[in-house]
């Protein structure tokens, strides 16, 4: 019972039910959710399968499509939200695309409803990666139950963290659940017949168990982020940067606060050096990494992606941060933006 045990059954199922969903299977990490997840779905193994994403996103999200043997396909995002563009999307589909991986960036949702349609009408698979949303909602559903699977990270900083790796794969589909029960354990039908390939890549015991009495306070937590995000909203409003959009068909769960500079670099220093910590989620597009040249399909340049890169900054936000921190963050902002960007 150390492993696949009674925890992390009654994790599996806590969790879908906390989302609405039917299944919920425990996985290694968030990385091999949205492989599994694919490789449920019949997507990748030697047919150059696409999949289209977006390039402003965890590297984990493209490293997870070449894992299930499909070709990433990278496009640009909406400038406001982050999120993935559906002109895109359809822009770049072909005969050999077969799914559609649509990243919740940042807490918010991406636009589901135009990716749902653009799925059904093209006939392709819409898998949700979930791993910086857990408890947001588009129309009032929770995110992780509009797709034909999505996948869950439960790495420690998550809205839902373990204390360690972890992840999860969430369908309404019995037979894909069942198929991803294969897949995480060597392709095992029953114990030692593998009846597909299949990888390990479970949920740690010790680690649902974590999980179980984590996800009770996940909707507070998130209030928390929420309550914080709205103070940094109206204290930051006039200070020259561009604050987080929110889109009105959704909530969102803030995993991270990301304002926009055209002076980022500076600001970051300057931040650093008033003792606030900040990071940039990302600074290189995956399309523009080293390891991906030539690996990944889409467009050369991708416009708004590359400013992003250029001008995002995460200022700090988790539910133990205290009013009187978040205060010393916007002293710090305002400080800088009566100087450098008084002037732009």
């Amino acid at each position: 019972m150390y492993v696949l045990g009674h925890e992390v059954q009654a994790f599996e199922e806590e969790f879908a039910a906390y989302l609405g969903a039917a299944q919920a299977v425990g996985v290694g990490n968030g990385t091999d959710a949205l492989a599994l997840a694919l490789r449920a779905c019949a997507i990748g193994g030697g047919e150059e399968d696409e999949v289209i994403t977006t390039a402003h996103t965890a590297v984990a999200t493209v490293a997870a499509i070449e894992m299930a043997g499909a070709r990433p396909v990278l496009v640009d995002i909406e400038p406001r939200t982050f999120t993935l563009d559906p002109q895109r999307v359809v822009e770049a589909i072909t005969p050999r695309t077969k799914a559609i991986v649509a990243v919740h960036l940042y807490g918010q949702p991406a636009d589901l409803d135009a990716l749902q349609e653009i799925a059904a009408t093209r006939h392709l698979q819409l898998i949700e990666d979930c791993a910086q949303a857990h408890g947001a909602t588009w129309r009032g559903q929770r995110v992780g139950t509009f797709g034909a699977a999505a996948a869950f990270s439960f790495y420690p900083t998550k809205n839902l963290g373990a204390i360690g790796d972890g992840g999860a794969v969430v369908t309404n589909s019995a037979t894909l659940a069942a198929q991803v029960r294969r897949l995480r354990e060597y392709g095992w039908e029953r114990r030692y017949v593998s009846s597909v390939p299949g990888v390990n890549s479970r949920l740690d015991e010790l680690q649902a168990a974590i999980l179980r009495v984590k996800l009770r306070s996940l909707d507070a937590a998130n209030q928390k982020r929420a309550a914080l995000a709205e103070f940094y909203d109206q204290s930051l409003a006039r200070m020259g940067l561009v604050l987080p959009y929110r889109r009105c068909e959704s909530t969102a769960v803030h995993h991270l606060y990301v304002v926009r500079s055209s002076q980022r670099d500076v600001l970051q220093e300057h931040l650093k050096a008033q003792g606030v910590g900040t990071l940039v989620h990302y600074p290189v597009p995956v399309h523009q990494q080293p390891a991906y040249a030539g690996r990944v399909g889409g467009p050369q340049s991708l416009p708004h992606t590359e400013q992003a890169a250029r001008e995002v900054l995460s200022l700090p936000l988790y539910p133990e941060l205290t009013r009187e921190e978040a205060r010393q963050v916007v002293t710090a902002v305002g400080a800088f933006a009566g100087t450098e960007l008084a002037r732009v």
